[in-house]
């Protein structure tokens, strides 16, 4: 296997689409608290919007072959952006800045796992974000019953801060 990472423009997200629309279809299998908040959830309603939203973003997609295989989003939004109808995702009064970092989106095939991807995938989304220096505060939001993923942020340095919706979403900050 020879992986090659593509950075992507906001234009061209819709290569993600599929494993977007898998990555919440992991999450709902995985979860324990109100996994039928996702079925509302997909490409269009969760990646779109975000990506139309956010004032900079960072997509990188990897691929084996022609075949993509993983990707990670992640974005700079206004503090404010993460209070909304849906949850407010942290106390806006801790958060210093006008903006926030956010590792946003993270999916590896399941078949792709264990080859490193998720560190050099994580790794990248890290630097990108810490070049902003109007931003001070990093969070990644980890949907219930993900619990692999919960472990390999607290590895990778980031605490858990609380839990929102009833631990729905699992909130963790650097």
């Amino acid at each position: 296997m020879e992986f090659k990472y593509e950075i992507i423009t906001d234009e061209e997200i819709e290569y993600c689409r599929d494993l977007c629309n898998e990555l919440m279809a992991f999450q709902k299998s995985k979860a324990h608290i109100t996994p039928e908040l996702f079925d509302h959830m997909n490409f269009d309603t969760r990646m779109v919007p975000s990506v139309k939203s956010a004032l900079h973003n960072y997509t990188v997609i990897v691929k084996d072959g022609e075949k993509i295989v993983a990707y990670v989003y992640s974005n700079i939004s206004p503090k404010e952006a993460y209070s909304n109808n849906f949850a407010a995702f942290f106390e806006l009064s801790s958060v210093r800045k006008k903006n926030v970092g956010c590792l946003s989106q993270f999916f590896i095939k399941e078949e792709y796992r264990q080859y490193g991807i998720g560190s050099k995938l994580f790794d990248m989304s890290m630097d990108w974000l810490k070049q902003f220096e109007d931003v001070e505060d990093y969070f990644i939001f980890v949907s219930n019953g993900n619990d692999n993923a919960l472990k390999f942020y607290k590895h990778k340095g980031f605490l858990v801060s609380h839990t929102i919706l009833n631990g729905f979403i699992t909130v963790l900050r650097q």
